[in-house]
C-alpha cells in the first residue's frame, strides 16, 4: 500500500466519524483545504466517491460505510498494538479518551489524576466534560462516567464514588426575606434557580423523597443555568435555592455561607460509576487510568 493511502485512510475515517472536515482538521492538527485535497487524492485514487458534502455537514456514502466499517477497527487495532509495544520499554504510553459530567471531572476524575499523570508523564488524558449522554463507542471514548442507575447494559461498570446526596440550599440572606421550605410542595412559592438539561432541553425537575414517598417537583424562579456551578454561584449570591449535589457545598455549608433545608427530604442514593466496552485486550495505560480512578474500599 502507498504511504499516502494509510494517511489518507486515517483522514477519512476521522472526517467520517466527525462528520465535518473542520472538527475533523481540528483533531488531526492539519488545515481544512490540505484534508479536503487528501480525500479528494484518495476518492481519486480508487474511482469511488466517499463522502457526501453538503453545506452543513459531511457524511459518507454506501462505498465510504463499507470502508469505514472495514478500515475503522484496523486503525484501531494498529493503534492498540502500537501502545502495546511501547509498554516494552517499561514506560507505558498512550492516549485514554473520557467522556464524563462536570461535576464527575471536578469532584472525582482530576484528583485522582494528578498523581497518575506526574507518575507517568508519556500517558496523555483527553477529557469531555459534559452534562449530556454520550455513545462512548461511537464517539470513541475510552471510558465514560455517568449515574450507576443509568448505565448502558451492555458495558463494564466499575464503581467510581460512594452514594452521593442532591440537596436544596439558600443563603441566610435569602431565607431572612422568604420563611424557609418544610415541604417540597413549598417551593412554588420560592425563587428557586433552575438547571436545563441538555440532554432533553427541558428543566430538571427536582427530585424529592421520604419514607416511601417519592416526588419530582418543577420549579421557578427568575434564574436558569446549565451549569450547577453557575447556579451554586447565584444562590450564595441570596438570589434563590438551589439543588446541587452535597459535595459540592459542604464547604459552604461549614462556613455559613449557605443553610440547608428540607434535608428529610433528600435522600441519597447510588453515585457514579466508570463505565467501558467489554474489549479482550487494554493498554497498560487504560489499566493504569481505570485503577487510579475506581473507588477504593
Amino acid at each position: 500500500m502507498l504511504r499516502e493511502n494509510l494517511n489518507d485512510l486515517v483522514a477519512f475515517v476521522t472526517v467520517a466519524r466527525e462528520g465535518s472536515f473542520t472538527k475533523a482538521a481540528a483533531q488531526m492538527g492539519v488545515s481544512t483545504s490540505a484534508l479536503s485535497h487528501a480525500m479528494r487524492g484518495l476518492e481519486e485514487r480508487l474511482g469511488l466517491r466517499l463522502l457526501a458534502r453538503s453545506t452543513r455537514s459531511v457524511s459518507p456514502t454506501e462505498a465510504g460505510e463499507k470502508l469505514l466499517l472495514t478500515v475503522a477497527p484496523r486503525l484501531e487495532e494498529i493503534e492498540e498494538q502500537l501502545s502495546a509495544i511501547g509498554d516494552l520499554r517499561g514506560k507505558p504510553t498512550g492516549t485514554i479518551r473520557i467522556n464524563a459530567s462536570r461535576h464527575a471531572v471536578s469532584q472525582f476524575l482530576w484528583p485522582r489524576l494528578k498523581p497518575l499523570l506526574q507518575n507517568y508523564p508519556e500517558i496523555h488524558i483527553e477529557i469531555s466534560a459534559e452534562n449530556r449522554f454520550t455513545d462512548i463507542v461511537a464517539e470513541r471514548f475510552d471510558m465514560g462516567v455517568r449515574l450507576t442507575e443509568s448505565l448502558p447494559k451492555d458495558m463494564i461498570a466499575v464503581p467510581l464514588s460512594g452514594p452521593l446526596r442532591m440537596v436544596a440550599v439558600a443563603s441566610p440572606a435569602y431565607l431572612a426575606e422568604h420563611p424557609a421550605p418544610t415541604h417540597p410542595s413549598d417551593l412554588a412559592r420560592h425563587n428557586c434557580i433552575n438547571i436545563r438539561l441538555p440532554t432533553y432541553g427541558g428543566f430538571y425537575a427536582w427530585e424529592f423523597g421520604k419514607g416511601d414517598e417519592e416526588m419530582a417537583v418543577r420549579v421557578s424562579g427568575q434564574l436558569a443555568f446549565n451549569d450547577s456551578q453557575h447556579a451554586l454561584q447565584a444562590c450564595l449570591d441570596g438570589y434563590g435555592i438551589a439543588f446541587t449535589s452535597l459535595d459540592m457545598v459542604t464547604p459552604y455549608l461549614e462556613r455559613g455561607e449557605l443553610v440547608q433545608i428540607l434535608d428529610d427530604w433528600c435522600p441519597p442514593f447510588d453515585g457514579y460509576s466508570l463505565y467501558y466496552p467489554n474489549r479482550r485486550q487494554h493498554s497498560t495505560a487504560f489499566s493504569l487510568v481505570l485503577d487510579a480512578l475506581r473507588l477504593k474500599d
